[in-house]
């Protein structure tokens, strides 16, 4: 994740650098459901309004959360499918919070109504996202159900009435990229204090739509708007948070957008930059999907470290046997193609592998995300020792889905 407002705050008020704290453990995104009441064109997780088997079972929850804590993971992201459609979401959450950790409801929103509403403020999660495509046409379309984003609205509203920390997920394709500034305005319209933008990443319904994928120069708009608007939110003293995920290059693009802008704060933000160090999947980021697989980050379910019904969280994170993991932890990565050459690839830590996996078998080849040229990144091709990529031969371990 990319948290835009912090380094907008460092450029306004700079503050020296300070040495870097690792997280104890990684944050945990966890899909516990695979059901979903919505269809929606971009998800990862494939999912359906039915019930899936073989998923983990409500004991076998709990003794993970216990393993997490004594690992030291400090976040559980409780994702889906739709989490609220597990029949024990409540008992898992307050399990967690009794154990301590910090807690993030990802949701699509519709779930949420007067009948549960108690719940939710019971549950005390520190953090509820919903996701949000677009305004109500462009919505309903995406989520392939005409109604959804009316529900998902009152699902906010109600979240706010409450006194929930709420924040709007926006994934930006070439169908919705020109609402962007119309998000932008309902977030301040219903007094919404987080923004985050994902870009659309190469899984799940995300991969069979990667047509859809937003050009690099729309991309670049995307990042200008929500520079400039983060900075107007933390010059008006306003207590907004925006953030991005999924293209690590949001970082790099950031410094040029500095250098243009501030620059008297160009060495200050580069040197905050590194020390961010981009993409963590493998390392601080990871998932743990509906059926107990491990994975480096949500985005890698065709690959699977381990499962936690046979092996602890603990140990599959820390098992470095695995040629993914060994490579996605060993600093610097084995970076191929363009990314090799790259000046600003400490900033970036090469980005999404997964999307360069997809496109060439090859997790170390450039990424294909990647919206920065040649000249901006100051890449020499002609010193590019690997003009091709190079499968490694990774054996992706099915996830065996009932249909």
């Amino acid at each position: 994740m990319f948290r835009i407002t912090t380094f907008m705050q460092e450029i306004i008020k700079p503050t020296p650098l300070s040495a870097k704290r690792n997280p104890p453990g990684p944050v945990v995104i966890w899909n516990l459901i695979r059901r979903c009441n919505l269809t929606c064109k971009h998800c990862y997780s494939v999912s359906a309004d039915k019930d899936f088997p073989n998923e983990l079972s409500t004991e076998t929850i709990f003794n993970t959360i216990d393993d997490l804590k004594d690992f030291g993971v400090p976040v559980l992201i409780l994702s889906g499918g739709e989490p609220l459609l597990h029949p024990d979401i409540f008992k898992i959450s307050s399990y967690a919070k009794e154990k301590g950790f910090y807690i993030g409801l990802s949701t699509n929103g519709t779930m949420i109504n007067s009948d549960n509403i108690q719940q939710i403020v019971d549950a005390n999660y520190n953090y509820v996202g919903i996701s949000i495509d677009g305004i109500r046409e462009t919505h309903d379309k995406f989520r392939c159900k005409q109604g959804a984003f009316d529900e998902a609205m009152r699902g906010i509203r109600l979240c706010l009435e409450n006194n929930i920390k709420v924040g709007l997920r926006f994934t930006m394709t070439q169908d919705n990229a020109s609402e962007l500034p119309d998000m932008l305005k309902l977030m301040d319209a219903q007094g919404i204090d987080k923004f985050y933008f994902s870009h659309l990443n190469y899984a799940g319904r995300g991969d069979k739509n990667r047509k859809d994928d937003v050009a690099h120069q729309r991309t670049r708009k995307a990042m200008d708007i929500l520079f400039d608007t983060a900075m107007e939110s933390v010059k008006k003293g306003l207590n907004q948070e925006f953030v991005t995920g999924n293209n690590d290059t949001d970082g790099v693009y950031l410094l040029h957008w500095v250098k243009k802008h501030y620059p008297d704060q160009f060495a200050n933000i580069q040197a905050k930059l590194e020390q961010w160090g981009g993409n963590s999947s493998g390392v601080n980021i990871s998932n743990i999907d509906t059926l107990g697989n491990v994975h480096p980050d949500t985005m890698w379910w065709n690959y699977n470290l381990g499962n936690v019904k046979e092996r602890p969280f603990s140990e599959i994170w820390q098992d470095s046997s695995d040629p993914l993991m060994a490579g996605l932890k060993s600093s610097p990565r084995p970076l191929r193609g363009r990314c090799s050459v790259c000046q600003y690839k400490s900033i970036c830590g090469g980005n999404t592998r997964t999307r360069a996996f997809q496109t060439t078998g090859d997790p170390w080849w450039e990424d294909p995300g990647c919206y920065m040229s040649d000249e901006e990144l100051g890449i020499d091709a002609a010193k590019i020792k690997d003009q091709s990529p190079q499968p490694l031969g990774l054996k992706t371990r099915e996830i065996r889905f009932a249909s």
